[in-house]
């Protein structure tokens, strides 16, 4: 037991230091003054059903102060009403345009099918993705693309405030934090880009496996998503925000520079709005975050559950107790840290064995569903196949 005590105090030391590190060099979008384009910009929704989200987004979109840039939205076959909404919005301004999607192609993961459609669609020198269901202050581009011109960013990925209401929301979406922001080598990553010798010496699949973004807010240099091949290079990836992501990386010995920031006061997006939607949207995703990495997905999902949930459960032996309020004490530092500084839910945070509790089983259902039936989305079916990775 002492072995196990060792190892969960371990996991929760580092990373409590790897979020401390990350959140000091993580920058924050900031309200700023743009007087002068730094290139045109396509705002681009890929939008299948989502006709309670669609109209706040696309107000907030309209509003924005950034001085050129289009607005690009791609109904991929909704069964709703998303595409009349659109169009009320756009009441036939000619930089504001809905476009209709394609038949998805055999070997495409639908989102990937229709961001590709507006990338061509697009005449922008920087194209920006963004969901759906994220809703935008005015100055959220203009501070997005000050950020990206300073850092010289390839891509740039920003993180929203997430909004949860249900409970199911509240206990289960602020867990993606902790892997998100205490695991990931945010500061090593600056440092790799700020020094290409020294990733020079590391190997390519190591360098896609340090990197990360979120697909809710992503925006490129037209030229440099051209260069990765874009979302057809990724085509059949469910988890297409870190398959790009992992792109721009393993290119960062040739200068490409990847740039997360917190835009938890510009941004927010409300990912599910139940608990059903919850379950499937992380089935879905889960285990296709790790594409063919059986180690690691075994790796992360024991060290999860060792450090962030059996503290809650050895608490209650006598002989373990000391230690694991010790531990205890550990794993609400860190989701305190983060419910403050990424803006979250405090009772997800309070209710955090319960939540993590969840978010580990509906990971062993992604496994199975992926490895077995599939998942379903949005009225698709998809099995991944898990084939490797180009590395360059």
């Amino acid at each position: 037991m002492l072995y196990l005590h060792a190892l969960i105090l371990c996991v929760l030391c580092l990373s409590l230091l790897g979020l401390g590190v990350n959140l000091i060099v993580l920058r924050s979008l900031r309200a700023v003054s743009v007087t002068k384009s730094h290139g045109r910009v396509s705002i681009l929704v890929p939008a299948r059903d989502e006709e309670r989200s669609i109209g706040e987004c696309v107000d907030s979109l309209l509003e924005q102060d950034y001085p050129d840039f289009e607005l690009i939205v791609l109904d991929d076959g909704s069964m709703d009403r998303t595409g009349a909404i659109v169009t009320e919005r756009f009441g036939g301004h000619p930089r504001y345009r809905l476009i209709k999607g394609a038949p998805l192609p055999e070997g495409w993961i639908g989102k990937n099918w229709a961001c590709h459609q507006l990338s061509e669609a697009a005449t922008g020198e920087w194209l920006l993705f963004t969901d759906a269901d994220t809703v935008h202050s005015a100055g959220a581009v203009s501070a997005a693309m000050t950020m990206a011109v300073e850092t010289r960013a390839d891509l740039l990925s920003a993180w929203p405030r997430l909004i949860t209401r249900t409970l199911g929301e509240k206990l289960i979406i602020p867990v993606l934090h902790i892997p998100a922001i205490c695991w990931f080598p945010i500061a090593g990553v600056q440092y790799l880009q700020a020094h290409r010798r020294v990733a020079g010496w590391i190997p390519r699949g190591m360098l896609r496996s340090v990197v990360g973004a979120n697909g809710q807010f992503v925006l490129f240099k037209r030229e440099s998503y051209l260069k990765i091949g874009g979302h057809a290079a990724v085509r059949d990836h469910i988890v297409e925000d870190l398959a790009l992501a992992r792109e721009i990386g393993q290119r960062m010995r040739e200068g490409m520079r990847l740039v997360n920031c917190d835009a938890s006061r510009m941004i927010d997006c409300r990912m599910y709005r139940s608990f059903a939607e919850v379950r499937d949207g992380f089935t879905k995703n889960a285990r296709a975050a790790f594409e063919n990495r059986i180690v690691e997905w075994c790796l992360v999902g024991g060290l999860q559950f060792a450090a962030f949930f059996l503290p809650f459960v050895l608490v209650f032996f006598k002989s373990q107790f000391r230690l694991a309020v010790v531990e205890i004490c550990l794993i609400y530092l860190i989701r305190v840290i983060l419910t403050v500084r990424m803006r979250t839910s405090w009772v997800g945070c309070v209710l955090h064995p319960i939540g993590h509790f969840l978010a580990l089983a509906i990971g062993i259902r992604s496994w199975i569903f992926t490895m077995g039936t599939g998942v379903e989305w949005k009225g698709r079916s998809y099995r991944p196949t898990y084939t490797a990775r180009r590395q360059g």
